[in-house]
């Protein structure tokens, strides 16, 4: 399945960043192991913005060692050495390997018929299968800086030993590196934990990990993207529905949930049967498609809820409000025909440019993937083909372009991921569509129509998505916007202050208005001075302060001032609230 040209290209600088993320990391074990000649080196894969290497070490490694290791590591990428790929038996790998548990301890694992590859380089070789660049020289020195050590349990099971994690940035150029660290500089400025918190939006209690509690103010984003999407699905086809919390274990394995997620569920007993709370909602939307029978005729059928999921997450897996226990999905299921999968697909993709587009995000801050089948699948290749194929023709008759994820679908169907680039050029995969022929089959949970023959026939289901998950999704606007939602979107979209208390009556009467007129506004009434005010409201990042006084009043004007700094004055009443209809309308920033 070909790829567009632009694509290609992204895919081709990913690949490019990997092998040299790849290569530091060997680079770096060698560098550590000059320093630490006993040291017992593990795994150490190139991550999104870098790479870390695992180690046992003598004792704990400290931001003093970091500049040791950096200037190790830049004297070797300097000898211009080449990588060098050598397949190799387990009994040779072994030879290769004596002294080193953890990797000696992958071999184990390794079956005697699987090939094995080392990559030898300089004075270091590791079991690896690559890719890496062709020698050193392809390095820049400046490209990469040692960032933190963290302690990271031998294959992540807490009853083995801890080792340590060193974590580095890399990227192809000095410049490129610096760029990533003065956004890491403004990321800590706009952390969503820290102006939930300023702005009062939400707080999360350490005694009830990964649940977040709303405050007023957080509370009314919420609302306002949830009826903004409400309104969006209902124009578009679909009919909300709302299904059980709590379901049955009999039901989580037919749907096949049980024996992946089971570990990932809150399980509890009544009455001698199992019950868990849902962690995704689609074994649900079957059981009410299936009250009574369906024709062809009734398909496709959208079937949207705003479903509340609980996961049992790790602890220390999550993060703020972007990784949660309890959360809320914008999910929708349509059940189609195998005729209909690319119209509706297509229209999928053109709901969700357009939602995305009224948030702000378009043209290249949207990328795409088209996750294609794993290893361990269900169906056979005839059905993996049409289904990937659909999927490939949706998309590009709805103008995205996309890149290729071999081996990165679902079990049961491969799937579309679309990723948001925000104002800090970090990516957030939020919307998906993927294509489901298992769950609905006989096998599973029997989902049947009747079709134009007369015969009995199984839909196909689209798992769909736009935004994810509510909560991650307003953490990410947080932080894209640094707290300064756009006007639509506001919290409070204005603030009256009045000059004085004599005007607090004209203060509430315009307030009271701007809310009749269905605007989200308030009155500042305290008796302080009126730049205080304004101070408060620019650091509430509020979009627009109204002040009111003696000519204001009498001429049933307002002076405007907004949060970028920009002032009117004698602004009639009317006017504004006309202007603020139309720019909230258009979704327009402020």
């Amino acid at each position: 399945m070909a790829v567009t040209e632009t694509a290609q290209k992204r895919l081709e600088a990913d690949e490019s960043l990997f092998k040299k993320r790849h290569s530091l990391a060997h680079i770096m074990a060698e560098a550590v192991l000059e320093v630490f000649p006993d040291a017992q080196i593990a795994i150490g894969p190139p991550v999104d913005n870098g790479f870390y290497y695992d180690f046992g070490l003598p004792r704990p490694l400290t931001e003093a060692d970091f500049p040791v290791i950096e200037d190790k590591m830049r004297q070797i990428i300097r000898t211009r050495s080449p990588f060098v790929r050598e397949v190799v038996t387990k009994s040779e790998a072994a030879a290769v390997f004596t002294g080193q548990t953890y990797k000696l301890a992958i071999l184990k694992d390794l079956n005697e018929n699987e090939e094995i590859s080392l990559y030898r380089s300089h004075n270091f070789v590791d079991l690896c299968r690559g890719p890496h660049v062709e020698d050193t020289s392809r390095l820049d020195p400046s490209s990469f800086k040692l960032a933190k050590v963290a302690g990271a349990y031998w294959k992540g099971d807490e009853k083995s030993p801890m080792l340590q994690r060193l974590y580095a940035y890399a990227f192809h150029s000095r410049k490129d590196l610096e760029a990533y660290l003065k956004q890491l500089e403004e990321a800590e400025k706009r952390d969503h934990r820290r102006l939930g918190k300023e702005l009062d939006l939400f707080h999360l209690d350490a005694e009830n990990p990964g649940q977040i509690y709303w405050h007023p103010a957080g509370w009314a984003v919420w609302r306002v993207i949830e009826d903004y999407i409400r309104e969006k699905i209902r124009l578009a086809g679909y009919q909300e529905i709302k299904t059980p919390s709590v379901m049955p274990q009999s039901l989580w394995e037919r749907s096949g949930h049980w024996a992946k997620y089971k570990d990932n569920m809150f399980v509890s007993e009544s009455e001698k049967r199992l019950f868990a709370l849902k962690p995704m909602n689609c074994p649900g939307h079957i059981e009410v498609f299936k009250q009574g029978l369906k024709s062809y005729r009734d398909l496709p059928l959208r079937l949207a809820e705003f479903g509340s999921c609980t996961r049992n997450e790790a602890s220390g897996a999550l993060h703020g409000i972007l990784r949660v226990r309890g959360f809320v999905q914008d999910d929708a299921h349509i059940f189609c025909t195998e005729a209909q999968i690319e119209s509706e697909v297509k229209g999928f993709c053109d709901l969700l440019r357009n939602v995305y587009q009224d948030f702000g995000f378009q043209g290249e801050s949207i990328l795409v993937r088209l996750a294609l089948r794993p290893d361990l699948r269900l169906g056979d290749d005839a059905t993996w083909d049409k289904a990937e194929t659909a999927l490939g023709n949706a998309c590009r008759a709805a103008g995205f372009d996309y890149v290729e994820a071999p081996g990165e679908g679902a079990f049961y169907g491969p799937k579309l991921e679309f990723t948001l680039i925000d104002a800090l050029g970090r990516g957030w995969q939020c919307g998906t569509i993927q294509l489901d022929y298992q769950m609905p089959s006989a096998e599973r949970l029997d989902a049947e129509y009747v079709g134009e023959d007369g015969a009995r026939h199984h839909p196909v289901m689209l798992h769909r998505a736009i935004l994810g998950s509510l909560e991650r999704f307003i953490g990410i606007l947080i932080e894209h916007f640094a707290g300064a939602f756009p006007l639509w979107l506001a919290p409070t979209q204005a603030v009256v202050v009045s000059v004085g208390e004599s005007f607090n009556g004209y203060a509430l009467k315009v307030a009271e208005d701007l809310k009749k007129s269905g605007f989200r506004a308030e009155a500042d009434l305290r008796d302080q001075k009126m730049g205080a005010k304004i101070r408060d409201a620019q650091l509430r990042k509020v979009p627009y302060m109204l002040v009111v006084g003696a000519q204001e009043e009498a001429a049933g004007t307002v002076s405007l001032r907004t949060r970028t700094g920009e002032q009117s004055n004698g602004l009639p009443f009317a006017e504004f609230v006309a202007q603020l209809t139309a720019k909230v309308s258009a979704k327009q920033m402020l």
